[in-house]
């Protein structure tokens, strides 16, 4: 069957659905999955091979730990227009056009000779790029299938997506152990092509029939706000969330704060942006322009019942595959190969959850569905809670992992689905693009509040253990003055300038030091666990605001 005759009549707003079977209907559905792929692995992949970066370009880890959040705030901040660009061209020159720059940047960065190279490659081009390809992907699969075949589609993008962020550590520590890290980019650059060669299958409309123009200043907007909230969020690890831990210095010059963090101001920057822009998208559409996100999307009460709860589960997800990772490297000893592999029931239960549970929903409501699989993660999150041990392994935590997999899997294969078909065709660009923005902004706040606090109860937990050994006490300022250290060091320090500071002190010190370290590692992950739990509860909560009733699955 020809490609276009799987394609949306996109005038009409109808799919052709006579044929479920053939590489022809599937392919669009092969395209995106593999474009998420590789959007997903992007910054897990490389996070592992930081130190062989540092090593390799001669530079430090604060600089390409720079390029990862630089990364995650060049997509998030153009993610909003992106997704509008469906709307303005052919989907299928899109995604090729947007495959060949993905590829380019990450040629690039595969290639980087220097910092500023890698900077260019992987922060700006990639990250522009990943701003376009992810929204595309809900759009392309919106437009080409419907009912059962479109929520079994979205279930495969769902399972591909959580997969690739648990894969991604694994396949990184196999090329960095085996290889080089440059060749993490360079698998990378063998999925654009082959995710090229099914780009042939997509429809070559457009979404929309009549041009229209983007809308320069909502994009303005947008970029600002989000720049501003992801900025300030990425600040507070370093600078905490209200009040200032560390002056704020931007090159040689000291800012005044009024001693608050710059996390508060630029979030709060952030939020004020945000609310000019939702008065400017009024004001567009009042006078029959085309807004970057439409005014009609935020009344639909499916759609943004559907975000909230997404940007929820983004948080857990993200904080989760976070803390497990450095808990296992850091506490329990495993390379980043073997922490891969202990995460690999997570992924394979989130991707088998999120395909082959798409069809429950004929028996069962997508609600009570989403809420079973939030109830599954908060099982599975509270299960690893005893099995946080020193000596934790592989088999002993694969139930937990295999439980939470399975609660996101199920959750992902009917939320987006359910959220993304509430809204009209013609609004589907700016949908997917929204869904994007907010589950980056999730994947944001969820990485910083759950990092920060794996990592300020660990320092706590060594400042206290060291000052009840020697039986001292120091004031409460103080105390924080220490913790402060602390952080400075474990940021800037690589495993050669770990084993050099240890080598300084006494025998007794570096005893005394080990077994505070595996004490508080030890505590500290069990109670971000608990921390993890409320998250998922909150999840629970939010997603009561879900309607009863959904889609059925039925074509």
């Amino acid at each position: 069957m020809d490609a276009d005759a799987n394609a949306h009549a996109l005038g009409e707003g109808t799919v052709v659905t006579d044929s479920a079977s053939g590489l022809a209907y599937w392919g669009p559905a092969v395209a995106v999955s593999l474009a998420m792929f590789i959007g997903v692995i992007d910054s897990t992949l490389m996070n592992v091979a930081i130190p062989s970066i540092v090593a390799d370009l001669d530079t430090t880890v604060t600089v390409v730990q720079g390029a990862i959040s630089f990364y995650a705030m060049v997509m998030a901040a153009l993610i909003l227009p992106g997704g509008k660009l469906s709307s303005m061209y052919g989907i299928r020159r899109l995604m090729t056009a947007t495959l060949l720059v993905y590829g380019v940047g990450t040629t690039l960065a595969a290639l980087s000779w220097n910092v500023v190279v890698l900077y260019v490659g992987w922060s700006v081009v990639e990250g522009a790029a990943a701003a376009v390809l992810l929204p595309l992907t809900f759009t392309v699969l919106l437009v080409s299938y419907e009912g059962a075949d479109r929520a079994k589609a979205l279930g495969i993008l769902a399972g591909v997506n959580a997969a690739g962020a648990a894969f991604g550590p694994l396949l990184g520590g196999a090329v960095t152990t085996f290889a080089s890290w440059r060749w993490g980019f360079g698998i990378e650059v063998l999925i654009v092509l082959v995710a090229l060669a099914f780009v042939r299958y997509l429809p070559e409309e457009s979404l929309s029939e009549t041009p229209t123009k983007l809308d320069v200043g909502g994009t303005v907007l947008s970029v600002v706000g989000t720049t501003a909230l992801v900025a300030g969020v990425l600040l507070a690890g370093r600078y905490g969330w209200l009040l200032a831990r560390r002056p704020f210095v931007v090159g040689d010059v000291r800012l005044d704060l009024l001693g608050a963090s710059p996390t508060l101001w630029l979030v709060g920057f952030g939020a004020v942006v945000f609310a000019g822009f939702v008065q400017y998208e009024r004001r567009v559409e009042r006078e029959g322009g085309s807004p970057l996100v439409p005014v009609r999307l935020l009344s639909n009460g499916q759609f943004t019942a559907g975000v909230v709860t997404n940007a929820a589960r983004s948080l857990v997800l993200a904080g989760f595959i976070f803390v497990v990772p450095v808990f296992l490297q850091s506490g329990a000893g495993y390379t980043a190969f073997e922490t891969g592999v202990a995460m690999l029931p997570f992924s394979l239960a989130t991707f088998v959850a999120s395909i082959f549970t798409t069809d429950w929903r004929r028996v069962v409501a997508p609600k009570l569905l989403i809420q079973g699989g939030v109830v599954l993660m908060g099982i599975g999150v509270l299960a690893l809670v005893s099995q946080t041990t020193l000596d934790a392994t592989v088999t002993q935590l694969a139930v937990p992992m295999g439980l939470v997999g399975l609660g996101l899997g199920l959750v992902m294969a009917q939320l987006i689905d359910m959220t993304l078909s509430a809204v009209d065709q013609r609004d589907s660009a700016a949908a997917s693009g929204l869904l994007n923005a907010t589950m980056m902004l999730g994947y944001s706040f969820g990485t910083a509040i759950v990092g920060a606090y794996l990592l300020g109860r660990f320092y706590d937990g060594v400042v206290d253990g060291v000052l009840t050994a020697i039986n001292a006490s120091v004031s409460a300022s103080e105390r924080g003055a220490l913790v402060v250290a602390l952080e400075n060091a474990a940021e800037t320090a690589t495993e050669e300038t770990q084993r050099a500071f240890l080598a300084g002190l006494t025998p007794a010190q570096r005893e005394l030091l080990t077994d505070v370290f595996d004490a508080s590692i030890v505590q500290a992950q069990r109670e971000t666990l608990f921390l993890l739990a409320l998250f998922v509860l909150l999840v629970l909560l939010v997603s009561t605001l879900l309607p009863d009733e959904g889609t059925s699955g039925d074509p």
